[in-house]
């Protein structure tokens, strides 16, 4: 330390509040387990046409089920729950953005809001999973 520098204790930051996870735990699980089933179900799909014309038609569009359309906070614009550009951090892509951020920024208010959202987001993709495997049955 510098004796000439007059040295300034930090303030202590706001405590950070314990967020109830469990929401997007779940999904994630059965993302995952919805994963293996389908690949399993892949793997044995008789490849009819008729199947595979409405297998594509439902998998063309799986990732817009990945979207809001309210968008994220204070960026409506970026729809995509998984993954966006940053809110500071220019075009850099931030996974779970709108969980993520809302915990760097502080803005612990929003935590569990964005975690139910990201959670219903993974739910409705898992849906269109079992709709994928039901049609490859």
């Amino acid at each position: 330390m510098n004796p000439n520098e007059t040295y300034i204790i930090p303030k202590p930051k706001e405590k950070v509040p314990y967020f109830n996870f469990a929401p997007l735990q779940n999904a994630l699980k059965e993302l995952n387990k919805q994963a293996s089933t389908y690949q399993e179900a892949s793997e044995n799909f008789d490849g009819n046409p008729q199947k595979a014309k409405a297998l594509n038609a439902l998998l063309k569009d799986m990732e817009r089920f990945l979207t809001r359309e309210h968008g994220l906070p204070r960026r409506p614009w970026f729809k995509h729950h998984v993954y966006a550009p940053g809110f500071y951090t220019g075009y850099g892509v931030k996974t779970l953005p709108g969980v993520r951020e809302a915990i760097e920024q502080g803005n612990f208010e929003e935590v569990n809001e964005q975690i139910e959202i990201l959670a219903e987001v993974l739910m409705l993709f898992n849906l269109n999973i079992e709709k994928a495997m039901s049609i490859m049955e």
